[in-house]
């Protein structure tokens, strides 16, 4: 997942994007218990994604905290 796909979508997008890779890194994890799992690199890239969105999302907060000390 892009920075720039992840800017283009709305706060709930976002919202619902991290309660889909939290689901995917926890049934990683379960698949890794049982031996299904063969590309360890998938547990990286998918915290990497929620911290992404993440970070998009405070980017945001940030914004408009600023805008309203400004008023």
């Amino acid at each position: 997942m892009y920075i720039d796909e992840i800017r283009e979508m709305t706060d709930e997008q976002i919202l619902d994007a991290i309660e889909d890779k939290k689901e995917e890194l926890w049934i990683l994890r379960r698949n890794k218990v049982s031996g299904e799992v063969t590309d360890t690199n998938l547990f990286r890239k998918v915290r990497r994604d929620i911290a992404r969105l993440k970070t998009v999302l405070r980017e945001r907060e940030l914004a408009r905290q600023t805008v309203a000390e400004e008023e």
